[in-house]
């Protein structure tokens, strides 16, 4: 099990498209995005990510992405300050979420093709291995990563402190925590062991602490 490894073009139609919804959606300061609708199916089709703009959605209280073709969420969902409501479903290329969607203190509720996750319950499909712990990224430009390697394509600040990761390292681990309604593997960009350390213990008929992925023991699964 890996990553998906597009990135996203952001040249195509869809994305420019995609860039004016959000705009739209911060400047009217609407209280439901549903921006996906808005896109014809090939639009659609081009979009793997959303746009780091989405932070400043932060009067959205409900955002419904379903039957997206997304493979990954970017840690910016995390300023969406408003959201109650989190609708990704049937977006079964989504098997995991940045850990940043914590940061949401309203979010109360979601739709989520579970099935799809790394790690779920009723199938428990392994996680992809994550790359060793560096305590410098000297040598990395994390503003341009590799999702092959990393799952994302840029880290620029820490997942739990949200320090700029330039100026420390990249510790990522996995973490299955409930987020609303369901239980969601999030991906940790940490910047040390210390904010590792920090991040609350799985959620009961998980894995009960950060790991990094690969060949780790899992749970049964619920599969009947």
């Amino acid at each position: 099990m890996g990553f998906h490894t597009e990135q996203q073009d952001t040249s195509a139609p869809g994305w420019q498209r995609l860039l004016e919804l959000v705009d739209e959606a911060a400047s009217d300061g609407r209280e439901e995005f549903r921006p996906l609708t808005e896109l014809s199916a090939e639009e659609r089709r081009q979009v793997v990510t959303l746009p780091p703009s989405i932070a400043t959605l932060t009067a959205v209280k409900h955002l419904v992405l379903y039957g997206s073709n997304l493979v990954r969420i970017p840690p910016e969902i995390g300023a969406m300050s408003s959201l109650e409501e989190f609708t990704p479903y049937t977006s079964y290329r989504l098997h995991w979420f940045p850990y940043e969607i914590t940061r949401c203190p309203k979010l109360t509720r979601s739709t989520v093709s579970t099935r799809a996750l790394f790690g779920n319950y009723k199938l428990r499909p392994p996680f992809p291995r994550l790359q060793p712990f560096r305590d410098s990224v000297a040598e990395l430009d994390p503003a341009h990563l590799e999702p092959r390697r990393w799952g994302a394509t840029a880290v620029h600040s820490c997942s739990v402190c949200d320090l700029p990761i330039e100026q420390r390292g990249l510790h990522q681990v996995w973490i299955s925590i409930r987020v609303a309604t369901d239980v969601l593997p999030l991906l940790v960009n940490a910047c040390s062991s210390e904010c590792v350390n920090a991040l609350p213990n799985g959620a009961r008929d998980h894995i009960a602490s950060p790991h990094q992925g690969g060949r780790v023991d899992q749970p049964a699964s619920d599969w009947d």
